[in-house]
Protein backbone atom coordinates (compact mmCIF):
# COMPACT_ATOMS: atom_id res chain seq x y z
CA UNK A 1 0.00 0.00 0.00
CA UNK A 2 1.26 3.45 -0.96
CA UNK A 3 1.35 6.06 1.79
CA UNK A 4 0.15 9.11 -0.11
CA UNK A 5 1.23 11.56 2.62
CA UNK A 6 4.83 10.95 1.57
CA UNK A 7 4.34 11.39 -2.19
CA UNK A 8 4.37 14.28 -4.63
CA UNK A 9 1.08 13.99 -6.53
CA UNK A 10 0.04 15.59 -9.82
CA UNK A 11 -3.73 15.77 -10.32
CA UNK A 12 -4.86 16.93 -13.75
CA UNK A 13 -8.36 18.36 -13.91
CA UNK A 14 -8.18 19.21 -10.21
CA UNK A 15 -10.38 22.29 -10.71
CA UNK A 16 -13.16 20.19 -12.23
CA UNK A 17 -16.18 18.62 -10.55
CA UNK A 18 -14.53 15.31 -9.60
CA UNK A 19 -11.13 16.93 -9.08
CA UNK A 20 -12.33 19.24 -6.31
CA UNK A 21 -13.79 16.30 -4.36
CA UNK A 22 -10.66 14.21 -4.89
CA UNK A 23 -8.42 17.01 -3.62
CA UNK A 24 -10.65 17.55 -0.58
CA UNK A 25 -10.49 13.84 0.24
CA UNK A 26 -6.68 13.83 0.00
CA UNK A 27 -6.31 16.91 2.19
CA UNK A 28 -8.96 16.20 4.82
CA UNK A 29 -9.28 12.42 4.94
CA UNK A 30 -5.80 11.26 3.88
CA UNK A 31 -4.03 14.25 5.49
CA UNK A 32 -1.79 14.75 2.46
CA UNK A 33 0.16 18.02 2.92
CA UNK A 34 -1.16 20.72 0.57
CA UNK A 35 2.34 21.42 -0.71
CA UNK A 36 2.58 17.81 -1.95
CA UNK A 37 -0.25 18.35 -4.45
CA UNK A 38 0.44 19.88 -7.87
CA UNK A 39 -2.88 21.10 -9.30
CA UNK A 40 -2.19 22.99 -12.56
CA UNK A 41 -5.03 24.69 -14.43
CA UNK A 42 -5.49 24.41 -18.22
CA UNK A 43 -4.35 28.04 -18.48
CA UNK A 44 -1.11 27.17 -16.69
CA UNK A 45 -0.45 23.91 -18.53
CA UNK A 46 -2.36 22.91 -21.68
CA UNK A 47 -1.87 19.15 -21.77
CA UNK A 48 -2.53 19.06 -25.52
CA UNK A 49 1.05 20.43 -25.78
CA UNK A 50 3.96 18.03 -25.23
CA UNK A 51 6.12 20.55 -23.36
CA UNK A 52 3.28 21.16 -20.89
CA UNK A 53 3.03 17.43 -20.18
CA UNK A 54 6.78 17.29 -19.51
CA UNK A 55 6.51 20.24 -17.11
CA UNK A 56 3.48 18.72 -15.38
CA UNK A 57 5.18 15.44 -14.42
CA UNK A 58 8.56 16.88 -13.44
CA UNK A 59 9.39 16.06 -9.81
CA UNK A 60 6.21 14.06 -9.23
CA UNK A 61 5.80 10.54 -7.81
CA UNK A 62 2.19 9.84 -8.75
CA UNK A 63 -0.06 11.12 -11.55
CA UNK A 64 -3.86 10.99 -11.28
CA UNK A 65 -5.19 11.94 -14.71
CA UNK A 66 -8.73 13.30 -14.40
CA UNK A 67 -8.57 16.04 -17.04
CA UNK A 68 -10.99 15.40 -19.87
CA UNK A 69 -13.20 17.19 -22.33
CA UNK A 70 -16.60 15.73 -21.55
CA UNK A 71 -20.32 16.39 -21.88
CA UNK A 72 -23.72 14.83 -22.44
CA UNK A 73 -25.23 13.41 -25.63
CA UNK A 74 -25.66 16.91 -27.09
CA UNK A 75 -21.97 17.80 -26.93
CA UNK A 76 -20.99 14.31 -28.12
CA UNK A 77 -23.09 14.81 -31.25
CA UNK A 78 -21.95 18.39 -31.84
CA UNK A 79 -18.17 18.00 -31.38
CA UNK A 80 -17.15 14.33 -31.85
CA UNK A 81 -13.81 15.17 -33.50
CA UNK A 82 -12.83 17.64 -30.81
CA UNK A 83 -13.78 15.20 -28.04
CA UNK A 84 -11.75 12.44 -29.69
CA UNK A 85 -8.63 14.52 -30.37
CA UNK A 86 -8.46 16.50 -27.13
CA UNK A 87 -8.92 13.45 -24.92
CA UNK A 88 -6.57 11.11 -26.76
CA UNK A 89 -3.77 13.64 -27.17
CA UNK A 90 -3.86 14.73 -23.51
CA UNK A 91 -3.80 11.20 -22.15
CA UNK A 92 -1.27 9.65 -24.51
CA UNK A 93 1.24 12.49 -24.15
CA UNK A 94 0.88 12.73 -20.39
CA UNK A 95 1.44 8.99 -19.88
CA UNK A 96 4.47 9.01 -22.17
CA UNK A 97 5.91 12.04 -20.36
CA UNK A 98 5.29 10.27 -17.04
CA UNK A 99 7.06 7.13 -18.28
CA UNK A 100 10.05 9.13 -19.49
CA UNK A 101 10.21 10.96 -16.14
CA UNK A 102 10.21 7.70 -14.16
CA UNK A 103 6.89 8.36 -12.41
CA UNK A 104 6.14 5.72 -9.75
CA UNK A 105 2.43 5.29 -10.58
CA UNK A 106 -0.02 6.60 -13.19
CA UNK A 107 -3.77 6.44 -12.52
CA UNK A 108 -5.80 6.79 -15.73
CA UNK A 109 -9.50 7.56 -15.37
CA UNK A 110 -11.51 6.03 -18.18
CA UNK A 111 -15.23 6.22 -18.82
CA UNK A 112 -18.24 3.92 -18.89
CA UNK A 113 -18.61 4.98 -22.56
CA UNK A 114 -15.84 2.53 -23.52
CA UNK A 115 -18.18 -0.46 -23.16
CA UNK A 116 -19.84 -1.95 -26.25
CA UNK A 117 -23.35 -0.66 -26.99
CA UNK A 118 -24.87 -4.08 -26.35
CA UNK A 119 -22.49 -5.40 -23.69
CA UNK A 120 -24.09 -8.05 -21.45
CA UNK A 121 -25.54 -6.53 -18.27
CA UNK A 122 -24.01 -6.15 -15.73
CA UNK A 123 -20.92 -4.91 -17.56
CA UNK A 124 -17.88 -6.99 -16.69
CA UNK A 125 -14.36 -5.74 -17.35
CA UNK A 126 -13.72 -8.82 -19.53
CA UNK A 127 -16.43 -7.65 -21.99
CA UNK A 128 -14.76 -4.34 -22.91
CA UNK A 129 -13.70 -5.49 -26.37
CA UNK A 130 -16.84 -7.41 -27.39
CA UNK A 131 -18.31 -4.76 -29.69
CA UNK A 132 -18.37 -1.09 -30.70
CA UNK A 133 -19.42 1.60 -28.21
CA UNK A 134 -22.77 3.41 -28.47
CA UNK A 135 -22.42 5.70 -31.48
CA UNK A 136 -23.00 9.11 -29.88
CA UNK A 137 -20.37 8.39 -27.21
CA UNK A 138 -17.93 6.40 -29.36
CA UNK A 139 -15.35 9.10 -30.31
CA UNK A 140 -14.93 10.18 -26.68
CA UNK A 141 -15.11 6.62 -25.37
CA UNK A 142 -12.56 5.23 -27.82
CA UNK A 143 -10.13 8.06 -27.11
CA UNK A 144 -10.26 7.18 -23.42
CA UNK A 145 -10.10 3.45 -24.21
CA UNK A 146 -6.72 3.90 -25.87
CA UNK A 147 -5.31 4.88 -22.48
CA UNK A 148 -6.06 1.34 -21.33
CA UNK A 149 -4.11 -0.05 -24.27
CA UNK A 150 -1.26 2.35 -23.52
CA UNK A 151 -1.25 1.47 -19.82
CA UNK A 152 -1.16 -2.27 -20.51
CA UNK A 153 1.51 -2.10 -23.21
CA UNK A 154 3.68 0.25 -21.14
CA UNK A 155 3.45 -2.16 -18.22
CA UNK A 156 4.40 -5.03 -20.54
CA UNK A 157 7.32 -3.32 -22.28
CA UNK A 158 8.65 -0.89 -19.68
CA UNK A 159 7.34 -2.24 -16.35
CA UNK A 160 5.49 1.07 -15.97
CA UNK A 161 2.91 0.99 -13.16
CA UNK A 162 -0.20 2.42 -14.85
CA UNK A 163 -3.71 1.46 -13.76
CA UNK A 164 -7.03 2.14 -15.50
CA UNK A 165 -10.34 2.79 -13.74
CA UNK A 166 -13.84 2.82 -15.22
CA UNK A 167 -16.21 5.01 -13.20
CA UNK A 168 -19.88 5.31 -14.10
CA UNK A 169 -21.50 8.72 -14.45
CA UNK A 170 -20.91 10.77 -11.31
CA UNK A 171 -23.15 13.44 -9.86
CA UNK A 172 -23.28 15.53 -6.71
CA UNK A 173 -22.42 18.85 -5.12
CA UNK A 174 -20.58 21.09 -7.57
CA UNK A 175 -21.80 19.25 -10.68
CA UNK A 176 -21.86 20.92 -14.11
CA UNK A 177 -25.30 22.51 -14.66
CA UNK A 178 -24.53 24.18 -18.01
CA UNK A 179 -27.31 22.96 -20.35
CA UNK A 180 -24.87 22.74 -23.26
CA UNK A 181 -22.74 20.05 -21.62
CA UNK A 182 -24.43 18.73 -18.46
CA UNK A 183 -25.48 15.14 -17.85
CA UNK A 184 -29.01 13.93 -17.09
CA UNK A 185 -29.14 14.48 -13.30
CA UNK A 186 -27.80 18.05 -13.31
CA UNK A 187 -29.80 18.90 -16.45
CA UNK A 188 -33.06 17.65 -14.91
CA UNK A 189 -32.51 19.41 -11.58
CA UNK A 190 -31.93 22.68 -13.46
CA UNK A 191 -35.01 22.17 -15.69
CA UNK A 192 -37.29 21.45 -12.73
CA UNK A 193 -35.91 24.39 -10.74
CA UNK A 194 -36.45 26.78 -13.65
CA UNK A 195 -39.94 25.44 -14.39
CA UNK A 196 -40.95 26.07 -10.78
CA UNK A 197 -39.39 29.53 -10.78
CA UNK A 198 -41.14 30.50 -14.04
CA UNK A 199 -44.46 28.90 -13.09
CA UNK A 200 -44.32 26.37 -15.96
CA UNK A 201 -46.24 23.12 -15.43
CA UNK A 202 -44.00 20.94 -17.62
CA UNK A 203 -40.37 20.04 -18.40
CA UNK A 204 -38.89 18.51 -21.57
CA UNK A 205 -36.47 15.57 -21.44
CA UNK A 206 -34.54 13.92 -24.27
CA UNK A 207 -35.36 10.38 -25.42
CA UNK A 208 -38.01 7.87 -24.41
CA UNK A 209 -37.00 7.41 -20.77
CA UNK A 210 -36.58 3.66 -21.31
CA UNK A 211 -32.76 3.57 -21.18
CA UNK A 212 -31.19 2.69 -17.84
CA UNK A 213 -28.18 4.24 -16.13
CA UNK A 214 -26.06 3.73 -13.06
CA UNK A 215 -24.90 6.72 -11.05
CA UNK A 216 -22.12 7.15 -8.50
CA UNK A 217 -22.13 9.96 -5.94
CA UNK A 218 -18.98 12.00 -6.52
CA UNK A 219 -17.61 11.60 -2.97
CA UNK A 220 -17.84 7.82 -3.37
CA UNK A 221 -16.13 8.12 -6.76
CA UNK A 222 -13.25 10.13 -5.30
CA UNK A 223 -12.81 7.57 -2.50
CA UNK A 224 -12.72 4.71 -5.02
CA UNK A 225 -10.02 6.40 -7.09
CA UNK A 226 -7.88 7.10 -4.04
CA UNK A 227 -8.24 3.53 -2.73
CA UNK A 228 -7.09 2.22 -6.11
CA UNK A 229 -4.17 4.67 -6.10
CA UNK A 230 -3.12 3.36 -2.68
CA UNK A 231 -3.73 -0.36 -3.20
CA UNK A 232 -4.16 -1.49 -6.84
CA UNK A 233 -1.20 -2.29 -9.10
CA UNK A 234 -2.47 -4.62 -11.85
CA UNK A 235 -3.00 -4.27 -15.60
CA UNK A 236 -6.69 -5.22 -15.69
CA UNK A 237 -9.20 -2.33 -15.80
CA UNK A 238 -11.51 -1.95 -12.81
CA UNK A 239 -15.15 -0.76 -12.71
CA UNK A 240 -16.18 1.86 -10.14
CA UNK A 241 -19.89 2.13 -9.45
CA UNK A 242 -22.79 1.02 -7.28
CA UNK A 243 -23.95 -2.03 -9.25
CA UNK A 244 -27.52 -0.61 -9.36
CA UNK A 245 -29.36 0.79 -12.39
CA UNK A 246 -32.42 3.00 -12.78
CA UNK A 247 -34.42 3.91 -15.89
CA UNK A 248 -34.20 7.52 -17.03
CA UNK A 249 -37.98 7.73 -16.63
CA UNK A 250 -37.82 6.60 -12.99
CA UNK A 251 -34.84 8.88 -12.35
CA UNK A 252 -36.65 11.97 -13.70
CA UNK A 253 -39.77 11.06 -11.72
CA UNK A 254 -37.67 10.70 -8.56
CA UNK A 255 -36.03 14.10 -9.07
CA UNK A 256 -39.46 15.69 -9.64
CA UNK A 257 -40.76 14.05 -6.45
CA UNK A 258 -37.75 15.19 -4.38
CA UNK A 259 -38.20 18.74 -5.75
CA UNK A 260 -41.97 18.68 -5.21
CA UNK A 261 -42.70 19.29 -8.90
CA UNK A 262 -46.04 17.91 -10.03
CA UNK A 263 -45.95 19.11 -13.63
CA UNK A 264 -45.90 17.11 -16.85
CA UNK A 265 -42.77 15.40 -18.20
CA UNK A 266 -42.66 15.72 -21.99
CA UNK A 267 -40.37 13.19 -23.66
CA UNK A 268 -38.68 14.36 -26.86
CA UNK A 269 -38.50 11.02 -28.68
CA UNK A 270 -36.78 12.64 -31.67
CA UNK A 271 -33.65 12.80 -29.49
CA UNK A 272 -31.49 9.70 -28.84
CA UNK A 273 -31.58 7.57 -25.70
CA UNK A 274 -27.88 6.71 -25.91
CA UNK A 275 -26.79 3.31 -24.66
CA UNK A 276 -29.84 1.07 -23.92
CA UNK A 277 -28.67 -0.13 -20.48
CA UNK A 278 -25.82 0.53 -18.10
CA UNK A 279 -25.06 -1.38 -14.96
CA UNK A 280 -21.64 -2.46 -13.76
CA UNK A 281 -20.34 -5.58 -12.12
CA UNK A 282 -18.47 -3.91 -9.25
CA UNK A 283 -17.16 -7.04 -7.52
CA UNK A 284 -13.53 -6.56 -8.60
CA UNK A 285 -13.18 -3.14 -6.99
CA UNK A 286 -14.33 -4.54 -3.68
CA UNK A 287 -12.12 -7.61 -3.98
CA UNK A 288 -8.97 -5.79 -5.13
CA UNK A 289 -9.01 -2.64 -3.00
CA UNK A 290 -12.06 -2.79 -0.74
CA UNK A 291 -14.21 -0.20 -2.50
CA UNK A 292 -17.96 -0.20 -2.06
CA UNK A 293 -20.23 2.81 -2.69
CA UNK A 294 -21.90 4.04 0.51
CA UNK A 295 -24.30 6.80 -0.61
CA UNK A 296 -27.67 5.76 -2.07
CA UNK A 297 -29.07 7.47 -5.16
CA UNK A 298 -31.91 9.12 -3.23
CA UNK A 299 -29.57 10.44 -0.54
CA UNK A 300 -27.12 11.72 -3.15
CA UNK A 301 -29.89 13.40 -5.13
CA UNK A 302 -31.21 15.15 -2.01
CA UNK A 303 -27.72 16.50 -1.23
CA UNK A 304 -27.27 17.68 -4.83
CA UNK A 305 -30.71 19.33 -5.02
CA UNK A 306 -30.23 21.11 -1.70
CA UNK A 307 -26.85 22.43 -2.80
CA UNK A 308 -28.18 23.57 -6.18
CA UNK A 309 -31.21 25.33 -4.76
CA UNK A 310 -29.01 27.12 -2.25
CA UNK A 311 -26.50 28.27 -4.88
CA UNK A 312 -28.47 28.32 -8.15
CA UNK A 313 -27.93 32.03 -8.69
CA UNK A 314 -24.23 31.30 -9.28
CA UNK A 315 -24.47 27.56 -10.06
CA UNK A 316 -22.18 27.75 -13.11
CA UNK A 317 -19.32 29.08 -11.01
CA UNK A 318 -19.55 26.35 -8.38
Amino acid sequence: MINLTQKEILITGAQGFLGKHLVRNLLEKRKVPKENLFLPTIEELDLKKWEACQKAVKGQDIVIHLAAKVGGIGLNREKPGELFYDNIIMGVQLMEAARQAGIEKFVAIGTICVYPKFAPVPFKEEDLWKGYPEETNAPYGLAKKMLLVQAQTYRQQYGFNAIYLLPVNMYGIGDNFDPKSSHIIAATIKKVSEAKKEGRNYIEVWGTGKATREFLYVEDGAEGIILATEKYDKSEPINLGTGREISIKDLVNLICKLMNFKGEIRWDVSKPDGQPRRRLDVSKAEKEFGFRATISLETGLKKTIQWYEKTRSNAYEN
